[in-house]
């Protein structure tokens, strides 16, 4: 039988997390014998070893390592369905808009005061995430929609509208000699001796080699640029959480990027509908914010 109980995976995602019976119990709030007596009841329902264990501890097996991938994911999808069964109980209850703190500003201002100007409009609370949130968010049930973009955001199994194309900035200390430059090319930009560029986490938590800072963070981001420290090429919108420490300068050559909308596959819901459809109406009106280079006289 191969019916799996969210309590057996929740059992074994703890020990396979903790690699260690006692902590694992510990971590769930249960005695160690009922826990070890689970795992080994699952094991034999799955007629697999999930766990090798002798005195030096415990570690995953090649199916424990399939099944903690794959009890995540499914803890991970029942709590969302759960989550949005009970948003589709509750009519009276904002939409959730995600997106990147001070990506595509004008944009989402536009949009909510396109929004707030429809009779009948669902309400929209604004949720401000970090960098690569917002794909977790939307599959996990907090968000009902997102801002994102291609092709730096993880946009696999959403349903999207794109809404505009721009190019890219670099972000700059004011006082750097690059910041002189009315445009950048990505050559002049990489390998800045003293200047390297930050470096922000892969989608599995790692990040790429390179001199430049390990940041996580706009904030850590902004003051490391405000200090001399780092540079950045950003979409030329999120230019909104600029310093005045900070000097924005075109990279002519940097790879175009896409504002979409997104929204989980299938959606039934018409406050989420109605939401795209403004965001798409925005777009063919041409209220979406102008692309391109930044201007000579960029602010600083």
């Amino acid at each position: 039988m191969d019916d799996l109980e969210t309590r057996e995976l929740r059992y074994f995602l703890a020990v396979a997390e903790e690699l260690h019976f006692g902590r694992a119990a510990g971590r769930l709030g249960i005695a160690q014998p009922p826990l070890s007596r689970a795992i080994r009841r699952l094991e034999q329902r799955l007629g697999v070893q999930l766990l090798d264990r002798d005195r030096r501890g415990v570690a995953l097996t090649d199916a424990g390592r399939v099944l903690l991938r794959e009890a995540g994911a499914a803890l991970d999808a029942i709590a969302a369905a759960a989550r949005r069964t009970r948003h589709a109980g509750n009519p009276k209850r904002p939409l959730v808009l995600v997106t990147k703190a001070g990506a595509s500003h004008e944009l989402l201002r536009r949009l909510l005061d396109a929004l707030a100007s429809e009779p009948g409009a669902p309400p929209v609370e604004v949720l401000l995430c970090e960098v690569g949130e917002q794909a977790g968010l939307l599959r996990d049930g907090h968000a009902d929609v997102a801002l994102m973009h291609r092709p730096f955001d993880d946009l696999a199994g959403f349903d999207t509208e794109d809404l505009c194309v721009e190019g890219q900035v670099a972000i700059l200390p004011a006082g750097h000699p690059l910041a002189t430059r009315e445009r950048l090319t990505l050559a002049d930009v990489r390998d800045v001796p003293d200047l390297p560029i930050a470096r922000w986490p892969r989608l599995d938590g790692s990040y790429p080699d390179g001199p430049g800072p390990e940041v996580r963070t706009q904030s850590q981001l902004a003051q490391l640029v405000a200090l001399g420290r780092t540079l950045l090429v950003i979409p030329a919108s999120s230019r909104a959480w600029q310093w005045p420490e900070h000097v924005a300068v075109p990279v002519v050559d940097a790879p175009e990027v896409t504002t979409v909308i997104a929204w989980p596959p299938g959606s039934r819901s018409l406050a989420v509908a109605s939401l795209v459809r403004s965001a798409a109406e925005l777009r063919d009106t041409g209220q979406p914010p102008p692309v391109g280079p930044v201007p000579p006289d960029r602010a600083q």
